[in-house]
């Protein structure tokens, strides 16, 4: 599996600026790129996890998708909370925060208590990120 904060600081140091007319600092052309990162990002998680609850939907039942869906929800606010600790970095930081990591164990403890969740489909719609990093990987690059 990729892992998403090195995937994210490579991808942060090797995109260009699409902006040369304007001067711009070394750290603000590479904050603007991982900003247009973290859209593009977000942008193919949610495709992904849309397809993947239609999918779910039509294929198995609304219970599944429904676990599938607050999976989805909970790998996108991952996403976001790696993102927003890896834009830390540089500035006082040297390293990842762990904080992000109470997601998945939030999402793991709520489907094992919560009649409404299933585990199974609720932890595949959390790693629906993954498939959205891999797409990027290879439309970059």
């Amino acid at each position: 599996m990729i892992d998403s904060g090195r995937f994210l600081r490579r991808n942060l140091q090797a995109l260009p600026s699409s902006d040369s007319a304007v001067v711009h600092t070394p750290a603000e052309n590479g904050m603007e790129s991982f900003a247009r990162l973290q859209v593009r990002l977000m942008l193919a998680t949610l495709i992904v996890s849309a397809v993947a609850t239609l999918f779910a939907s039509f294929y198995f039942d609304l219970f599944v998708a429904r676990s599938l869906l607050v999976g989805a929800v909970a790998g996108l606010f991952y996403l976001r909370l790696l993102a927003r600790s890896v834009a830390r970095l540089g500035g006082g930081s040297r390293q990842v925060g762990r904080f992000q990591l109470v997601v998945p164990i939030v999402l793991i403890v709520a489907a094992a208590r919560l009649p409404q969740l299933d585990l199974l489909p609720a932890f595949v719609g959390f790693l629906l990120y993954k498939p959205a990093l891999i797409l990027q990987t290879v439309f970059d690059g």
